[in-house]
Parts: structure tokens; C-alpha cells; sequence
């Protein structure tokens, strides 16, 4: 008799899946209708989160890193997929002279560029009514490898349509209060590893367009559709083991370390 081998079930590395649509506008505790979040299991297509209750009817940036920080606090595995840069590209570390070193890249960015502190936009920072945006400013001719493989615009590249460069300025500060709160728990990729350790929760960085314009609408709000094939996205992955090849995108030897350093975007080979 001859026997057949049955294929193995794949077993996801995650419990939960969540996307981020990022806003980089006004202050950080600004109710932001392009704030949005949602989230799935394997068990469940993405739904999406609101605020807790309170006055405001949107997330704000404040409010929702402290939801994730509760969120990232206990045991159950999550990928988080946020729609912003994670880190700049190598050319500004050279010119500013700062060491190759994405937590100390993060300290000295708030110190610079404090999108965090209450009150405060991205843009007064750049018209130098707060913070020193000036001394840590970049190209919009610069970018990262990622970028330049998916034909992103750079983290630089303020004021025109498909900018990511007031969110990834707004939201580089909550990455860090993220690591600060949970850095032993939470595997920030590629920064601490292109393998993300068993049982742990990750957080990376996601790029929507890669997907939404293959993905129906469904009556959900440019944002909403962001958000919700960005979860969908990461559930699918996990689940049909495609996972695995996107967390080791192909490059040359040397391009790992810059890009351990630049951050990728995760689902770009």
C-alpha cells in the first residue's frame, strides 16, 4: 500500500494582526479622522478599533501609542504594520555625523524634532518655532533602499500628494516611547533582527499601496482601506507561511547592514 503524506498545517507565528494608517497633522492630541486602526485574528477578518471613549471622535498619536503599549504589554504574539518611515536613509547619518545606530537615531531625533511634546505640529518644527529641526534636516533627494525598490517617495519629501514625511516626522518620537515602554518584549524589525525571536510581538513598517488598489473598497474611506489591507495583509502572509521570505528580502551581502540601519518596508523584496 503506498501511503500519502498529508502537507503539514501551517502554524501562525501571530495571534493578532493590526494596520496603522499613520497622520502626521496637527498636534499630538489632535482627534485625527486619518488616524485609523484596524485588527484581525486568525480567526477573523480586520475589523476596525476606535478611541477609547472620551470627547474626542478619532485617535489621536498620544492616545494610540498608549494603546498599543497596553496592547503590546501582555502575551499574545502581535504584528503591528504602521504606515511611516521607522528610520531615515544612510546619507543623513553621514552628513550629521551620527552613529549608525537606530535607538540612538531615535533619541537624538526627539531631541531635534520633539512631534511628540504637546502643541506642537510638524510644520513648527520645521519653520524653527520649536525644536532644532535644522540641524537634523534631509534631502528629498535622499532615500532608503526600500523606497527606491518600491518606488516610494522619500521620508524628506514634504507637501505633495502621497507624502509620508510629516507622519514619519510625527510619529518616529512614538516608536521610541514604544521601545522605551517595551523594548524587551517588542522586537522593532529589521532594527533588533531580520528574525523575529518565537512568541514575541513585532512592529514594522508597512507601505498600503501595495496592496489597496488590488483589494475592494467596500464603502471604507481612503484611510479605513490603508489600515485594512494593511492587517489583512500580515494575516494572510502569516497564515499561508509566505511570511518567512518577506522578513529576508533579497539583497546584496552589504545592503543588510544599511538597511538595518535605513529600516524596510515590509512585503517589498
Amino acid at each position: 500500500m503506498v501511503m500519502i503524506k498529508m502537507p503539514e498545517r501551517i502554524k501562525p507565528r501571530f495571534s493578532r494582526y493590526i494596520g496603522i494608517d499613520y497622520s502626521g497633522a496637527e498636534t499630538p492630541d489632535s482627534s485625527l479622522k486619518g488616524l485609523r486602526v484596524y485588527e484581525a485574528s486568525f480567526e477573523s477578518l480586520p475589523v476596525e478599533v476606535g478611541p477609547p471613549p472620551s470627547p474626542r471622535k478619532y485617535w489621536t498619536r498620544r492616545g494610540l501609542a498608549e494603546w498599543l503599549a497596553d496592547q503590546l504589554s501582555g502575551d499574545v504574539p502581535t504584528i503591528v504594520g504602521i504606515d511611516h518611515g521607522f528610520s531615515f536613509p544612510l546619507r543623513y547619518f553621514e552628513v550629521h555625523h551620527l552613529e549608525p545606530d537606530w535607538p540612538t537615531f531615535l533619541d537624538d531625533f526627539q531631541k531635534h524634532w520633539p512631534t511628540d511634546a504637546a502643541n506642537t505640529y510638524v510644520d513648527f518644527v520645521r519653520d524653527g518655532s520649536r525644536g532644532e529641526g535644522d540641524a537634523r534636516s534631509g534631502s528629498a533627494r535622499w532615500r532608503r533602499i526600500s523606497e527606491e525598490r518600491a518606488g516610494a517617495k522619500s521620508v524628506f519629501h514634504f507637501d505633495v500628494p502621497g507624502s509620508v514625511a510629516k507622519s514619519t516626522h510625527s510619529g518616529l518620537p512614538w516608536l521610541r516611547y514604544l521601545r522605551n515602554q517595551h523594548g524587551d518584549r517588542v522586537h522593532f524589525w529589521p532594527f533588533d533582527g531580520w528574525e523575529i525571536p518565537a512568541g514575541k510581538s513585532v512592529l514594522v513598517e508597512i507601505y498600503p499601496s501595495l496592496w489597496s488598489k488590488s483589494t475592494p473598497r467596500e464603502g471604507r474611506t481612503l484611510d479605513q482601506h490603508d489600515a485594512y489591507v494593511a492587517a489583512a495583509w500580515l494575516r494572510q502572509v502569516d497564515m499561508d507561511g509566505s511570511l518567512r521570505k518577506f522578513l529576508k528580502p533579497n539583497m546584496l551581502a552589504g545592503e543588510y547592514p544599511v538597511a538595518q540601519v535605513e529600516g524596510w518596508i515590509l512585503g517589498v523584496l
